[in-house]
């Protein structure tokens, strides 16, 4: 304990220096802090091996760094953290001498012993009531070969949130790792066990602790109250909730602590669901969690695991899924713990490594570089050290708040998510691509962020279930003159998921009124689409008519893109201040960035899972902005050095005709 003490103590002094240099680094903006300029690299951590990463962080431009020897998540040093505490207090020390910042893995729900199968103690054998379980009893204890992490003869136990006494030692764990003046405790896999085979349906835990704490807080036995997996009974709704909400209290409670004995360490979970349905089923939600965490890093693969598996469709879904996550961040930091490159033979991996880093950083995400599937090392170093070296030199760029100008909206609703999810998340994603592919400018919405929203076009992808201040609002923008594309079953249902007798947002905009679509067209406030053109976008013929390049008219892909951007630009005369014009396989965020109009712009034309990484080059893309004839084009290429670009004038309007796009570029105007 005297041990623990010392570390504590010294702990204090180092969070100080760090605030320190916190103040007075110049690159953040009002309201950011160092989270949002990391480029991630990966370690595993002993005393030992400190001097070979700072060696290695220097060399390749790692800022932000990941180390692991993961107190909470082995068995031996969840009982005595002593030597491991002394590891992080030294990384600490030595991160912060170089200027450097390093935040330390801890595991969140999940324990493994060691060599299980020869030792009389483990966690299971001395604890086996702190474990999660499936309604029957079968407890959440795997051995060897069931994940990769899990090596033979070792026992992984997945333990209940509510298991007061494993709590209690591991938040006092938490105090003393942010003690030793580290910067961040990252907090991986805080989930419900349902994510190994046989468990995917098994809407853990039934373990008596959480079920007595579900009864406490609903008056429900989770035994036989419940119809598992059935939405339309309201009392899985409420073990659907009190799933998510236990979590996000977890992470809470985590942050609560870490912040008790250092204030400025940050809290920062890991999390592998992305916006769908398997957040709702692991339970692990980062639309709650961005509320109180400092940044999230999210393990996110949708539309391939890795980036040389990705076709130009898989690298929209990307996109507008790590758009997403920064909407609900909310201004906070999104760092992205995804692949590059896992022995693809028809992939240079350094290819896949430019890929993965550009469509995070034209997101406005972080990159973090790790090699295959684990979070340490990398595909190639001085592909690494060549992308960091481009990032930090045009972070402010990259990284300052991205500010709507004359956005079309898109409302995510995790009521509808979290009850709806198949329907919901294929409108949604079917619209993020028309939105993305017709090169408008967007910004997503949430009930947290709605009441912010200056735009006068807003779409609801099938958001089924809607508040009565949703609706308020709604009726408000209407009334203001806003307008509305509605799709699917947009308002039907309740918060309760109960069918509505009349669709307050059909009485709202007149829908069922005996009105001609000419008598509509003539000054529409809304357009309604019943079958849904995301939902119809999201069809795999679509996807791999889209994919193969099909160009003309009657492509699939092209019919629904050509619809949607005539009901966008004339019918709801949707008039954005910057326009783009480019082939439907670049991707483009509109934003202003300290005061000035950019484009951030992706190049996934050409690319072919598994065998082609280098986009073809796009030609004659053309940006208008809003401007005089004082008025300058900046053009940066990804991973190349700005160019000062002649444009027409006209009528307040600056024209450009841009150099070839090869992967990526930012655009601004001056």
């Amino acid at each position: 304990m005297k041990v623990l003490k010392i570390i504590m103590l010294a702990g204090l002094i180092s969070m100080a220096a760090c605030a320190q240099k916190q103040e007075a680094a110049g690159t953040a903006a009002p309201g950011q802090n160092w989270t949002h300029f990391v480029r991630i690299g990966g370690h595993g951590l002993s005393l030992d091996r400190i001097d070979h990463i700072m060696e290695s962080v220097q060399e390749t431009g790692v800022f932000g760094i990941e180390t692991d020897n993961d107190i909470t998540g082995r068995y031996d040093s969840f009982l005595d953290p002593t030597e491991k505490l002394a590891a992080i207090k030294a990384m600490a020390d030595a991160a912060h001498k170089a200027g450097n910042y390093a935040f330390v893995y801890i595991a969140g729900t999940e324990c493994i012993t060691a060599n299980a199968d020869k030792t009389p103690s483990s966690f299971f054998k001395d604890h086996p009531d702190w474990v999660q379980r499936k309604i029957t009893g079968e407890p959440a204890v795997f051995g060897g070969g069931t994940a990769f992490w899990i090596s033979a003869g070792d026992e992984d136990v997945w333990i209940s949130p509510y298991a007061v006494e494993w709590r209690k030692i591991y938040m006092e764990r938490v105090r003393q790792i942010a003690a030793t003046g580290i910067d961040g405790v990252y907090v991986d896999i805080p989930y419900w066990m349902t994510h190994f085979d046989g468990w995917e349906d098994s809407w853990a835990s039934f373990d008596v602790h959480t079920v007595a704490a579900f009864k406490e807080r609903t008056g429900l036995d989770a035994m036989k109250d419940l119809k598992l997996g059935d939405y339309s009974d309201a009392n899985f709704r409420k073990w659907v909730d009190f799933r998510i909400q236990t979590l996000t209290e977890f992470m809470e409670e985590i942050n609560d602590n870490v912040k008790a004995v250092n204030p400025a360490c940050m809290t920062i979970p890991e999390i592998y669901p992305g916006i769908g349905e398997e957040a709702v089923r692991v339970g692990s939600d980062v639309y709650e969690m961005y509320r109180e965490m400092d940044t999230i890093a999210h393990e996110y693969s949708a539309g391939g695991y890795t980036a040389a598996e990705r076709n130009p469709i898989d690298w929209f879904t990307y996109m507008e899924g790590m758009f997403t996550f920064r909407a609900f961040a909310e201004g906070k930091a999104s760092w992205m713990l995804s692949y590059s490159w896992d022995e693809e033979p028809g992939v240079d991996p350094r290819d896949a490594m430019k890929n993965l880093a550009l469509s995070q950083v034209m997101a406005g995400a972080n990159f973090w570089d790790a090699r295959g599937h684990v979070m340490s090392g990398s595909n190639d170093f001085p592909t690494r050290t060549e992308i960091f070296k481009w990032i930090a030199a045009n972070e402010k760029r990259l990284y300052h708040p991205r500010l709507p100008i004359q956005p079309a909206g898109i409302y995510f609703s995790p009521f509808t998510r979290n009850y709806f999810a198949d329907d919901f998340l294929a409108s949604y994603h079917g619209m993020m691509h028309l939105l993305l592919q017709s090169h408008l400018e967007f910004q997503i919405l949430t009930p947290r962020t709605l009441a912010e929203f200056k735009g006068d076009l807003l779409i609801l992808p099938d958001v089924k279930i809607l508040t009565p201040d949703e609706l308020a609002f709604f009726e408000q923008f209407v009334k203001a003159g806003g307008k509305l594309m509605l799709t699917g079953e947009s308002g039907a249902y309740n918060r309760d998921r109960q069918l509505l007798p009349v669709n307050p947002l059909h009485a709202l905009l007149g829908i069922a009124d005996a009105k001609s679509p000419a008598e509509r067209a003539a000054d529409p406030a809304f357009i309604y689409r019943p079958a849904c053109p995301g939902k119809s976008y999201g069809d795999r013929a679509v996807m791999q008519s889209y994919n193969a390049g099909e160009a003309g008219a009657a492509a699939p892909w092209q019919v629904l893109l050509t619809d949607f951007k005539r009901d966008i630009s004339e019918l709801l005369q949707y008039k954005p201040a910057v326009t783009l014009q480019a082939s439907p396989y670049v991707a483009a965020q509109i934003a202003a960035v300290d005061g000035k109009p950019h484009l951030f712009l992706a190049n996934f034309g050409g690319l072919k899972a598994k065998e082609v990484a280098v986009p073809a080059a796009e030609q004659g893309v053309t940006v208008t902005f809003p401007g005089t004839a004082a008025s300058r084009v900046h053009f940066l290429p990804y991973l190349g050095t700005e160019l000062l670009l002649e444009g027409q004038h006209a009528d307040g309007r600056v024209k450009i005709v841009l150099p070839p796009l090869e992967r990526g570029a930012v655009v601004w105007l001056e």
